[in-house]
């Protein structure tokens, strides 16, 4: 119910309020004015018994005078007017109340009635007498009359007295009680009046709230404060129609301004990530560059002694030689290119022979690469520095004992590349200050010139554009290290399904 009253126009509501409220004033007073009715009849009538005597008073005066007049003057005129007397006079009669009761005056109207019924029989017998021309019996007759009319008015007046007295008391009583219900209307229409103006006043004020509310929060979004709360709906009525437009409105609004906001914020990060990709990049090629004299002089000195060494028939030197000069022609390419995982694991696989040329073949390596990944882009010196950091810090120690394990595959939609060694282990403390960029290397336990881990995990994080890009596990002291770094291929770059 109260739903679909929400629903009914406003136009409507608006004038079912006024109706409702002046049919209930109209009822309260038709009301009103039937008591007063009732009281004013009530008063009226008072007296009617009063009345009625009078009447019967001067019918009793009036028959008395036409008998007296016909029998003076025994004229057809004064005959039918005697007859017409009688009537008027016998009607009264009759009308006269002949219960028996307690009270007085019943008990002398009823006399009174069977006085006059007499009285009306003794005024025939007159009148026929004089007819007759019976003197003695009219003589006789007339006297009784007389002598009856006498007593009947007397009575008569007697019990007028008495409705009198009593109909005044009555008469006191209801003037008493109707300007009692005087004030009693006056109260009651002034509550009535009262209570349509509340009634009024509340079921507009109902009507009105949901536009107040809505004014409210139009001034609030007028001010640019976008975040005021939503007004509730309220129902399918014209304020409900504009109260959900303003709603989806203001939603629309919010909506725009998050989105551009989320804009502006993507556009400040990618811009961030730009910077700092290029400050690594440039930090990573000064730190190669300071290990460097002159490279062109290096690989080309380093290419002279390859063809000296493969004319003298020296294959092993050759190809330590053309090894180390391809390692370093990679080194100094622009870091800031993506390359291929086949070049990163081609350098590895490079630097691994330059330290069994070293080290006489203290390190063992094994590689396990999906060969439909081998070229899907990633960030340049990636992974020939965890290799590094491995070496110095995990196996430099353990002689022909050390071992090395590089891993590429693709788990779902990301590619992860594995860096195994079974070297010393990293506690967990350690392990939290590499992945957050916080540890502080000892180059002086390492050949020194290298490219930082920090440097390495933080160019992946841009890379990717994700903070979980690199995870390390260790099952502690002399367990073994494990750096596994993930990443999802660009759009563009697809990879072939099956073996």
């Amino acid at each position: 119910m109260k739903n679909k009253i929400k629903n009914i126009p406003l136009s409507v509501k608006i004038s079912g309020i006024f109706i409702m409220a002046n049919i209930f004033s109209l009822v309260v007073i038709v009301v009103l004015l039937l008591g007063i009715n009732s009281l004013s009849r009530r008063m009226e009538e008072s007296y009617q018994d009063n009345l009625h005597l009078n009447e019967a008073i001067e019918a009793l005066d009036n028959l008395q005078r036409a008998m007296t007049e016909y029998l003076n003057s025994k004229s057809t005129d004064s005959l039918s007017d005697y007859y017409s007397r009688e009537q008027a006079f016998s009607g009264m009669v009759q009308e006269l109340n002949e219960r028996i009761t307690d009270r007085t005056p019943d008990r002398m109207e009823r006399n009174i009635k069977f006085m006059s019924e007499d009285y009306l029989e003794r005024v025939a017998e007159t009148i026929e007498a004089k007819r007759g021309r019976n003197i003695e019996k009219y003589r006789t007759s007339y006297e009784e009359t007389n002598r009856q009319y006498e007593y009947i008015k007397a009575y008569m007046r007697s019990l007028n007295e008495e409705r009198f007295a009593e109909n005044s008391a009555r008469y006191t009583a209801l003037a008493r009680n109707f300007r009692r219900f005087e004030f009693l209307a006056m109260s009651v229409m002034i509550v009535v009046l009262l209570g349509s103006a509340f009634l009024i006043t509340g079921l507009t004020g109902t009507i009105i709230y949901p536009l107040r509310e809505l004014a409210r929060t139009a001034d609030e979004v007028s001010n640019a404060n976008f975040d005021v709360e939503l007004p509730a709906s309220s129902g399918s009525d014209e304020v409900g129609r504009l109260n959900t437009a303003f709603r989806k409105m203001l939603i629309s609004i919010r909506d725009y301004i998050d989105r551009l906001r989320t804009s502006m914020e993507n556009e400040q990060i990618m811009q961030k990530r730009e910077l700092m990709m290029e400050t690594h990049l440039k930090d990573a090629q000064l730190k190669y560059l300071q290990a460097q004299i002159n490279p062109h002089f290096l690989f080309n000195t380093l290419n002279a002694g390859a063809q000296l060494a493969m004319m003298e028939g020296a294959d092993r030197t050759y190809e330590y030689v053309q090894t180390v000069a391809d390692f370093f022609r990679y080194n100094v390419k622009k870091l800031d290119a993506p390359v291929t995982i086949e070049e990163e694991v081609n350098l590895v696989d490079a630097y691994i022979s330059i330290l069994n040329v070293r080290f006489s073949g203290d390190i063992h390596y094994d590689r396990q690469v999906d060969k439909r990944l081998l070229n899907v882009k990633m960030p340049g010196m990636i992974l020939q520095p965890i290799v590094e950091n491995a070496v110095n810090h995990g196996i430099r120690e353990m002689g022909d004992r050390g071992r090395i394990d590089l891993k590429v595959y693709r788990d779902e939609d990301r590619v992860y590349i594995s860096v195994r060694d079974n070297g010393k282990g990293m506690s967990p403390e350690d392990i939290e200050k590499v992945v957050a960029c916080r540890w502080e290397s000892d180059e002086k336990k390492s050949d020194g010139g290298g490219i930082a881990m920090d440097n390495v995990i933080s160019r992946l994080k841009l890379y990717a554009g994700r903070e979980d890009v690199v995870e390390i596990r260790s099952g502690g002291s002399d367990q073994g290290t494990e750096v596994i770094i993930n990443f999802t291929p660009h759009e563009d770059e697809e990879i072939e399904d099956g073996e």
